[in-house]
């Protein structure tokens, strides 16, 4: 969107020190990087949220909606920086700032910088790894279970549709949050083997850790660098499969959903019931996102007033995309008791505030009506290396790589506020 008054507007600068700060203090704050996706992959700070100058009008209010929000926007001296903040303000946004110096101030002041996308979640899931011991098996290890018929079942973490383009052979598509769920339905024999994949790494780490977290009996291991590590094996995956969990019994349900609240009370969790939601949208000087942590398509049949659906699995992995106020408050619904519970305890790890409501009735969930459109692919959109088989396997080798470093340039940032129960 370009501003109908283009006369540069003297903006007030944050510097590198001062947003440091306000992120070590668990103050709100929006720090933005307004280039597109792709060259914001390539180099940000670990909790900058990427809004492209061309989609703040249409996302800004959604993703920011408080309009007091200290935001402050930088690019790497492209000049899309002072547009943005220009679009900000005419929308009513009151503290905007830039960033002094911009991409290239903060990296010259002593500020890391990272690679990738969803960069938060993906250093927490390899700081999790890194103190837990993850329990892993490689492509390897899996394919000879599979093999040989053993007593295992492969479950997918990813969202549906990802699973739907590749998948492990015979593996049910059971996205992050269901997990916990919906995994006494899947394996109701103990002594089956359950392992748990994604693309790489970060998702199959976070729902292993989930199912070791609520305490089930079954063995449980994470497929050792997913989709990316069975194809650099040379072993072959599944096309289009639809293989979806099943409904859970009534009594795996209360069995799980007290695992659940055992976990989220360990992680620090805080309460609340329906009319705390009313308490917090009042408070003016306070970011509250309300989340239905379900599946999408329960949340187009009926869901809690004001509350945007986002899938608990999805939010974990993509908290720059659904919280990118860092600081702000965030509070989870479900009809189960179990989705909101395990994501919130992920979310608290992450250092959020994070409340989960509870005494939730069927019928509270009585707003109607379809998801919004999924936003048009951009042609500066970033490919990811976890996406397909088509990449090189030196990019798909190198992309592992990465991650395995990512606990080592955390702990050089300095700013995440992480902590891993």
């Amino acid at each position: 969107m370009t501003p109908q008054n283009t006369t540069p507007t003297p903006f007030p600068l944050q510097n590198f020190q001062s947003v440091r700060q306000a992120l070590l203090n668990q103050h709100e704050i929006a720090l933005l990087d307004v280039r597109e996706e792709d060259t914001f992959a390539q180099a940000h700070p670990l909790f900058a949220a990427n809004l492209p100058l061309a989609r703040i009008a249409l996302d800004a209010r959604h993703r920011i909606p408080r309009l007091d929000t200290l935001t402050v926007v930088y690019d790497a001296g492209e000049g899309l920086a002072q547009v943005a903040a220009q679009t900000l303000q005419q929308l009513g946004y009151s503290q905007v700032h830039l960033l002094d110096g911009g991409l290239q101030g903060w990296q010259q002041a002593g500020g890391e910088v990272f690679k990738d996308v969803n960069v938060p979640s993906k250093a927490f899931g390899e700081l999790v790894d890194a103190q837990r011991h993850t329990p892993m098996l490689s492509a390897q290890e899996v394919k000879a279970l599979l093999d040989a018929q053993t007593n295992v079942v492969v479950l997918d973490a990813r969202r549906f549709d990802e699973y739907q383009t590749m998948n492990i052979p015979t593996s049910i598509s059971v996205p992050g949050a269901e997990l916990v769920l919906r995994v006494g339905a899947l394996a109701p024999d103990p002594r089956t083997r359950i392992i748990v994949n994604c693309a790489g790494r970060t998702r199959s780490i976070i729902g292993t850790q989930s199912l070791v977290n609520a305490g089930i009996p079954n063995p449980v291991a994470a497929l050792r660098n997913g989709t990316i590590g069975w194809t650099l094996a040379g072993q072959t995956l599944e096309h289009s499969a639809a293989r979806r969990a099943t409904p859970v019994p009534e009594v795996q349900r209360l069995a799980a959903a007290q695992q659940a609240r055992a976990v989220a009370d360990r992680a620090g969790v805080k309460r609340a019931q329906l009319a705390d939601v009313l308490r917090f949208r009042s408070e003016t000087a306070r970011t509250s996102y309300c989340l239905d942590v379900r599946t999408p398509e329960e949340y187009a049949a009926g869901h809690l007033s004001g509350f945007a659906s986002a899938p608990g699995g999805q939010l974990v992995q993509e908290t720059d995309v659904t919280l990118p106020v860092r600081g702000a408050r965030a509070v989870l619904a479900d009809l189960d008791g179990v989705r909101a519970n395990m994501t919130a305890s992920w979310l608290a790890q992450m250092g959020w505030e994070v409340w989960v409501l509870d005494g939730l009735q069927a019928t509270d969930f009585s707003e109607t009506g379809q998801l919004p459109p999924p936003v048009p692919p951009s042609p500066h959109r970033y490919r990811r290396p976890y996406e397909g088989t088509d990449n090189p396997h030196e990019a798909m080798q190198g992309y592992l790589d990465w991650e395995y470093g990512l606990v080592a340039q955390l702990a050089r940032d300095g700013t995440h506020g992480f902590h891993v129960i």
